[in-house]
Parts: C-alpha cells; sequence; structure tokens
C-alpha cells in the first residue's frame, strides 16, 4: 500500500519492506527500500532538509566520492574480456597517461576542464597514442555513468577520440615488390609476398602452418594470430569474427607457396610456415632484421611491412572488387575499416586521366 507524504512517498513491497521514494532537484526519481515505515520516512526528511538547505547531492555522487579514478579504472580493466594485447596496452595506458594525472582523484572530482586542459598537453608528437589515451578515459567513464557512480560524463572534447593518419601511405609498385622479396632471405620471401599479394597481417602470417594452405582449391585459411605481450608470444584467434576467414591466392603465387612447402616447412600440418631460427612463432624484430635492407635495397626505406598489406588492398580495389568484396579479403568487420586502405594507385589514376580524355575527345569531335 503507498502513503503519499508531503516530500515523497512510501510504498510497502512485496517482500514486506518498505521503499521511500522521492524526486530531486536534478528530476530524476530517487528510492531506497527500509525495514519499517518509520525509516523509511525519516530517510525522505533528511532529504527534504539537504534539499532546502542547498546540500543535496545525487547519490551517485556520494557513492563516487569512495572511488578514485585508480580504483576504478582498475577494476574496470579487471572485469573486462579482451585480447591479450589490448589489455597491455590499456594498461600501459592507464599507468603512463590517465593514472599519473587523474589516478589520486575521485570520479566524481574530475571536471570537463581538467580533461580539456590534460588532453591540450598529452603526447602532441603522438596522435595516436593520444587519442587511444583520451578514448580509454572517455570509455571508462561512459561505464561510471551506466553505473550511475557519476552524473555525467566530463570527457567532453569533440574529435579527440580520433586520430588522422599522419601522412598518407604510398603503395609499393610492383617492381618495388619484387625488389624487396628478392632482398629477402629465401625462406622469409614468401612472407613479403603473402603480406602483399593476400593482404594478411604479420601476426596472421607468423602464425600460418601447413595445415592452413589448401594448394589444391588454392586458398590460405586463417584461423589464428600471434600476438606479443612483454615479448611473450600469445595464439588466439583474430580479434573480430570477419578476421576468420579463407583467402584466395592468386595463381601466380601457388608455385612459390608450393616450392617453400617442400623446402623449408616440416612435413607436420601443425609445422608453421615462418618458424623462429630457434622454433617457435617469429618475432617482429626478427623479421625487421632482414626487412629494413630488403625495403632500402628497393629504394623504399619508409615501407613499413603492415604497409604490404595495404599494398595488397590497393591491387584487389584495382581489380574492381567491391566494398563488400574487399572487406571479405581483409578480414574487416566494417567499411569505414576496409575503406581506410582503399586508396588509388598513380599507375590506375593515369588510366582514369587519359579515359576521361578520350572521352573529353570524343565530345570535341562531334562538335
Amino acid at each position: 500500500m503507498a502513503k503519499k507524504l508531503s516530500f515523497g512517498g512510501t510504498r510497502v513491497l512485496p517482500s514486506g519492506k518498505v521503499q521511500g521514494r522521492y524526486t530531486g532537484p536534478d528530476e530524476h526519481t530517487y528510492s531506497k527500500t527500509f525495514e519499517t515505515i518509520g525509516h523509511a520516512e525519516a530517510w525522505l526528511s533528511i532529504q527534504r532538509t539537504d534539499i532546502s538547505r542547498g546540500k543535496w547531492a545525487p547519490p551517485a555522487t556520494r557513492s563516487a566520492e569512495r572511488f578514485t579514478l585508480q580504483q576504478y579504472a582498475d577494476a574496470w580493466l579487471a572485469g573486462r574480456d579482451l585480447k591479450p594485447t589490448t589489455r597491455a596496452m590499456y594498461r600501459l595506458l592507464l599507468d603512463t597517461r590517465i593514472i599519473p594525472a587523474f589516478g589520486d582523484r575521485t570520479m566524481i572530482s574530475v571536471t570537463p576542464a581538467d580533461v580539456r586542459l590534460w588532453h591540450s598537453t598529452l603526447d602532441k608528437g603522438r596522435p595516436t597514442i593520444r587519442a587511444r589515451a583520451y578514448a580509454l578515459l572517455r570509455t571508462i567513464y561512459t561505464t561510471a555513468v551506466s553505473d550511475d557512480l557519476v552524473p555525467a560524463n566530463p570527457c567532453r572534447v569533440r574529435g579527440a577520440g580520433s586520430s588522422k593518419r599522419a601522412k598518407a601511405i604510398e603503395p609499393a609498385t610492383l617492381p618495388e615488390l619484387a625488389a624487396i622479396a628478392q632482398a629477402m632471405p629465401e625462406r622469409l620471401r614468401l612472407m613479403v609476398l603473402l603480406a602483399a599479394w593476400c593482404a594478411l597481417r604479420f601476426g596472421e602470417i607468423a602464425e600460418l602452418r601447413r595445415g592452413d594452405i589448401d594448394l589444391k582449391g588454392g586458398r590460405v585459411r586463417v584461423r589464428r594470430g600471434v600476438t606479443r605481450v612483454y615479448n611473450v608470444a600469445i595464439v588466439g584467434t583474430p580479434k573480430t569474427d570477419a578476421g576468420v576467414r579463407d583467402v584466395a591466392i592468386p595463381p601466380h603465387l601457388l608455385p612459390v607457396v608450393k616450392a617453400h612447402l617442400a623446402a623449408h616447412v616440416a612435413p607436420e600440418r601443425t609445422a608453421l610456415l615462418f618458424p623462429a631460427t630457434k622454433g617457435g612463432s617469429m618475432s617482429p624484430s626478427s623479421l625487421y632484421w632482414h626487412f629494413f635492407p630488403a625495403r632500402e635495397a628497393a629504394g623504399r626505406p619508409d615501407l613499413r611491412f603492415h604497409d604490404l598489406r595495404h599494398t595488397g588492398a590497393v591491387l584487389a580495389a584495382a581489380t574492381g572488387a567491391t566494398l563488400a568484396e574487399l572487406m571479405a579479403r581483409l578480414g574487416h568487420s566494417t567499411p569505414s575499416a576496409a575503406m581506410v586502405y582503399q586508396h588509388a594507385s598513380k599507375d590506375r589514376d593515369k588510366a582514369i586521366a587519359e579515359a576521361l580524355s578520350v572521352i573529353a575527345m570524343g565530345g570535341v569531335s562531334k562538335t
């Protein structure tokens, strides 16, 4: 049975307990459960007195006063189901960017002005790290708002959670790609070619095994990837469901794949295609030891290994592949991710320009 008071009201719940409810100055309804009506009415009286004296604060605010940002962030991270590399990155951002600035502050005490000032001086020369740190802080506060721990998110810097590419990537030309592959040790040449012609990531290539190669069907099965956290190799599934895919191998590359399997891969289906010299998965640093001189030899000291995947995406786009087809080949779950790699090559742009001239000349000849 509900009982209306001059301020708020009470009602008896099916459990027999009594719930007190009132509407605060912020027009939100707040409630609390008690053993007796007397206790509920006393609580309502306290809330009314606090409001009249200007000392009232939302219950969420009071709870937030008990938590520092570091305490909440540590609990937030521990409760997330994350890939090992993502967890390690978040931990690093917390320890080096967020906690030094706000760690000993209570969650409720951090204001939009505090966040804006922090962001204005944060890693100006490293836009990606800057954006990731801000995005992480914003995500933590988004959860805190959902938990009713704070009334609003103080992270309100427009566009701060994303970063623009520092410079446009120039894909490798076919002669450059051939030169890089030729300059690599024979056992690693296919690594370069798979990165480019099949648009595979380093972690996907480093975990490829004999059983993942279907020579008859002309496909490579991407089912796993290897990442490193504090120099420890961790094998797991691709970061998204779309990353699990079969990638068609260009026919001209199949003889190279077959020769590599015969010369450099153990006969077991679980044998790695590109094992480290001492066994196990190859580390990025081991690859770079050979890749850096090879890119120099090709006249492309600016080219990162991951840019070979970009090259492969551009080559695939030049064939007239649709966005959906590119997404499937690249293992992307969103169009925006696949479009990052859709940059027209210079040769293709030249062909387009020549075609435009043909149209123009045709128009002139008819006049």
